[in-house]
Parts: C-alpha cells; structure tokens; sequence
C-alpha cells in the first residue's frame, strides 16, 4: 500500500476510523529536485462524532448535519513534503498552520534536519483559487431545518480617498436584505473601541462584495458595516481537522508520512489559533491521545483567534480584536468577570503540549495583542510565572514581520519600515523544540521584559526620546477586551485592556530581550510600532502591526541641525572595525544563550557590514 500512490495518484486510501480521518484522496505527487523531497497533494476526508465530550466545545457542531452512522462529515485540502529518502527522515513532523491559505516550502534547514513539512487546510472563507489551502465544512441550521440568520460586521480604515471598499471579510456572508433594520454603517474615529455615528442609510450601498460611499469614505476614518446574512459555516472544525490530521499522521495504518513527533508552527493569525487551539481543548483527541508534542505560536501576543463560533471571520487581520481573558497559561482570578482559569490551565486541557510563545515588540505596543499579560496578572500589576512546558522569547525592537532592506516608507518622509530581524534564532528555536520533546534537553530560558526588573511598564511612563519624525507613544491605549464565547457573560468584554510595553534607553531601543545586532549595537533606533502618516489621515493611530527603523545622524553636525537628542554614528564607533567587533561579541553571546548557532556568525556579520555601509552612504544621498 505504501508505494500505490506512486502508481495512481487518484486512488482513495481507506482510513482507520480510529483517527477521524476515514478517507484520504491522494490528488498529484511531484518531485522537489535537488532538495531531496517530493511532494503530495490531496485531501483527508473527516467524520466527528457531536456526541463526544471532547466535540463539544465546537460551536453549532450539533446543529450541523450527520450521516447515516451519526457523524459531521467535512473535508481539508492536504500538502505533505516528505524525504524522498525514508532513511533521511528524522521521525519528526512540522505542521505549518497554513496564513489564509498559504503553503510552506522545503528550505536547506529543513532537508538538512529532515523535518517532514504537513499543511492541512483549516480556514472555511479563504477564496477557491489554485495552490490554496482550505477546508470545506458543513452549514449549521435550525433544529428545523430553516436557515439561521444573523448579524455581520466588518471594520475598515481607508488609508487613501475613494467611494468604494472591498468586504473582504465577507464575502462568505452575503447580505439578504439590506433594506432590512439590521443595515448600519458606523464611522469612529478611534479603531480600538466601537461605538460612533452613524452614517445615513441613503448615503452608502453594498454591491457584490464590496461597499460604496456616495461622496467617498473619509481617509483614516473607521468604519464598521453590519447586514443580516444566514447560514452560519460550522468553523471550529478547522480546529478538529488540525488534530485528527495530526493523529492520522502519527497512527494512522494508511498514514502518508508516519512520524513519531508532531510539532505545529504558527505565525500571527495562526499564531492566534494554536493559542485557542490549545484552550480548548484540541490537543486531545477522541481516542484521548494527545495531538501536538509541540507548539510555537508565533507573534500572537495574548491574542486567540476569533473561529470557534458563529459568524466566524477568521480571515480578518482583527485589529484590536483577539484578546479575551484568559490571557495567561496559568489560571489567574480576573478582577472584572470573577472568573479564573488560563488558556493552559483549564478542564479541556487533558495534554498540554510543549510550548514557545515568541513574540515582536509589535505585540506588545498596538492592534490590541497586549502580549504583556501572557505574563502578568490580568490587571497588568505584577509578574506571573509560566509553567514548566512553556518558554517564552521575546525580540527586541522587531515589528510583527522584519522589512526587507534597504527598507522604505509608506510615505515619503515618514519613518522607515522596521527591518531589525531574528529569522536565524527562530531557526535555532525550532531545533530547540525538537531536541526538548526528542532528547528532553532543556531550551534556553525564557527571555521576556518583567515589571520587577523595571523593562516593563505601564505605556504612559515610557521615556521615548524625541527622535525626528517620532512622536511620543504615551497617550496609546490597548482597546477593549474581546468576548470570549466560552462564558456566557463574555468574561468582561468591552473593558478596556491594560497597556504594558518594553521599557526604552536613551535610543529608544527595547532594554530587555533577544537583542539582535542591530538593536544592542545599534546603527538606528527600531520600534515594534509608528503612527500612521498625515496624509493616510488619523496620525493619533497606529499603522497595525508596523514598526519604524530611524537610523543615526552620521556626523555630529548633521544630528545638531535635524535637533536630534542620539549621539551620532561618529560620536558612537570610532570606525567600522570597532563597530563589528562589537557586533561579534554580541553574536559570541547568543551562540552561548543557545539562540544562534556557529554557522550564524558569518551571515551575521556580513549583514552588519553591509548595513553600517548603507547607514554611513546616507551622509552622502
């Protein structure tokens, strides 16, 4: 059975029930050339059983249709990269939580260790297009079978003139009756916090899938459309399909890519859903094994991904919507809803995974992550500690995704995208997860700011200095808690979230951290946040989930004459020498803390060169 679908790529593989994958469809295979792996391309066909205990916390799961043996049927589109040579394989899986749709490649590091790559399709409203990753769910209904009907809302923020919007967040949710009371359009002037003015019914209309405005949508303004659509997607069975998927992997007899390990990687949205993956319960199966050995959920802050109930848009970059107590892993007792419990610490939780939690300065400072209370108290007042499974690492001065260099502006004149990057540590820490569950050799500690140690405090006693083009952060605020909808009574939505950030020095360079290079012998100062441009209009807001790079003044005259409070690049490093033996002793250091390793130093060090190149050529434009 093993080489069958070699031969013919369309056969179906039948499954052990045993996992809740009953069918596998094996749709095209290819050969990855010179990396040494080959690809699969298919589809795993799942049936759930809603009576289930560990089913239940899947919202409208028993309004969902069954079939003749009593279970929810639903199907996810399948990737597998696999080495061609089974003997170079290292028994360990990578489940790449596909970004709306995407798809991971095969790299040197990976054909290097031999990982097995595996992305499973989990998202209901990502477009039908080739090569995306999607899974098809059912529609819930009324115990009657009528249609249920209900309210949908999107928000957007036009960042340049024009009458008309796309409903990107939507489009699975058509209107049926937008002459109906429940068609609103509200505009605010705050993108964290709901509430605003209405804008007269007469003056805006939804065409296909997107939003006209008569006399055009005000630039920098929110806005926030409602309409009354019906048929709700079961979407918490993107959750079920991640675990079943695993446990197919693992142990299932018509398995693609037997492993013994499973570790899933997600980045921002689904950085998200490995938190709520891991709150509700999805790392155990029906069989009561455990999934994911484990995970890292990536630049998620204390967000959790908004899917595992009704109207569900996870597609949505869900600005200022995604944290909802808890926010921590252990349970800690929430002054405004009474409730106590952690997103690790709860009775769903049977197998906790291993986990790392890394995240940006971005997650900290704006689109209301607040990454801070994953270790603080829910009022933002004292430190917590995590618990023994979970690391936590957090990258000085970096933006949610490094800007490529040389970087650019959104606008001219406005402050340079963030391109401060730690991809080489992230790699370090992937291999650091598989020798912790493989070997149980021990990660390096968790390195994150602490209200103890003063790196982290409250937004408004941050000291930034007054770097040309920056304006001061103190007046930022993190936006209103997210309803949870496993309390009835929403766990205190709507409250407004407490704002704690990494403290700055004299730069306004992040003291605590991974510091890279480029922050702890700065050529510039790096933010994990900028406010959004004049022109793009509302410059009190930020530009979600961007940060700002503003390099040195190369002479001391030239920092005078822009009334620059920053020492100079001349004033700073005697020559560039000086400046990359300072750079080596910073690598020297974090080949020892276990977050680079030997072959780092030298791309490292190039980089720096090239960057204090670039820097010191600006003098001369």
């Amino acid at each position: 059975m093993v080489f069958l679908w070699r031969l013919f790529p369309l056969i179906l593989l039948l499954s052990t029930a045993e996992a809740a994958v009953v069918r596998v469809e094996v749709l095209g295979t290819s050969d990855l050339g010179k990396t040494g792996y080959e690809q699969i391309v298919g589809r795993l066909h799942f049936e759930v059983d809603p009576t289930l205990p560990c089913n239940a916390v899947i919202a409208d799961l028993a309004l969902a249709p069954v079939n003749d043996a009593g279970r929810v049927a639903f199907s996810s589109d399948l990737r597998i990269l696999r080495p061609k040579d089974p003997a170079r394989g290292n028994g360990a899986a990578w489940v790449e939580i596909p970004n709306r749709g995407g798809k991971a490649g095969v790299n040197d590091w990976v054909a290097k260790n031999g990982f097995t790559i595996v992305n499973v399709g989990w998202e209901f409203d990502v477009p039908e297009q080739k090569d995306k990753l999607r899974i098809e769910v059912p529609v819930a209904r009324n115990p009657d079978g009528s249609a249920i009907r209900g309210v949908v809302s999107m928000t957007f923020t036009p960042d340049k003139p024009g009458d008309d919007q796309p409903l990107t967040d939507l489009e699975c949710y058509p209107p049926v009756d937008l002459a109906g009371p429940d068609s609103h359009l509200i505009k605010r002037q705050r993108m964290g916090f709901p509430g605003g003015e209405e804008v007269p019914r007469e003056q805006w209309s939804v065409q296909g899938k997107r939003i006209q405005m008569k006399g055009g949508f005000e630039v920098g303004q929110t806005y926030e459309v409602f309409y009354l659509a019906e048929g709700p997607p079961v979407a918490g069975l993107g959750y079920t399909a991640i675990r079943d998927a695993v446990a197919w992997l693992k142990k299932g007899a018509d398995s693609l890519a037997h492993v013994e390990h499973a570790y899933a990687f997600g980045s921002s949205q689904c950085g998200r859903f490995l938190r709520d993956f891991m709150y509700l319960g999805f790392n155990t199966d029906e069989q009561d094994h455990q999934a994911l050995d484990g995970v890292i959920a990536h630049v998620a802050g204390a967000g959790r991904l908004v899917l595992n109930e009704r109207w569900s848009k996870p597609r949505s970059v869900a600005g200022y919507y995604t944290a909802s107590y808890p926010f921590a892993d252990t349970a800690q007792e929430d002054p405004i809803s009474g409730h106590e419990e952690g997103v690790l610490d709860n009775p769903r939780v049977k197998h906790p995974a291993k986990v790392f939690y890394i995240n940006t300065a971005a997650e900290y400072w704006g689109a209301g992550r607040v990454a801070a209370l994953t270790h603080t108290d829910p009022s933002g007042s004292k430190d917590i500690a995590f618990p023994q499974n979970v690391r936590s690492y957090f990258f000085a001065g970096t933006q949610h995704g490094p800007a490529a260099f040389p970087p650019t502006s959104l606008v001219q004149g406005s402050p340079m995208a963030n391109p401060v990057s730690a991809s080489a540590v992230m790699l370090n820490l992937r291999l650091a997860m598989h020798r912790w569950v493989t070997e149980g050799i021990e990660p390096p500690a968790s390195v994150y700011p602490k209200i103890s140690a003063g790196t982290l405090i409250p937004i408004a006693q941050v000291s930034f200095p007054k770097v040309p083009g920056m304006s001061a952060p103190n007046a930022l605020s993190a936006g209103p808690r997210v309803r949870n909808p496993q309390w009835p009574d929403g766990a205190g939505a709507g409250v407004e979230l407490p704002l704690l950030v990494p403290a700055v020095d004299a730069d306004g360079n992040d003291v605590a951290g991974i510091r890279m290079p480029d922050v702890a012998v700065p050529l510039g100062t790096a933010t994990g946040w900028v406010f959004r441009p004049v022109s793009m209009g509302s410059p009190h807001e930020l530009v979600l989930l961007r940060g700002a790079w503003i390099p040195f003044a190369v002479t001391t005259a030239q920092r005078t004459a822009a009334k620059d409070p920053r020492p100079s690049m001349e004033e700073r490093y005697a020559s560039k020498e000086v400046y990359l033996e300072q750079v080596t002793e910073v690598l020297q250091k974090l080949i020892a803390q276990g977050f680079l390793n030997a072959d780092d130093r030298g791309p490292q060090l190039k980089q720096a060169s090239e960057r204090w190149d670039w820097v010191m050529q600006q003098s001369n434009p």
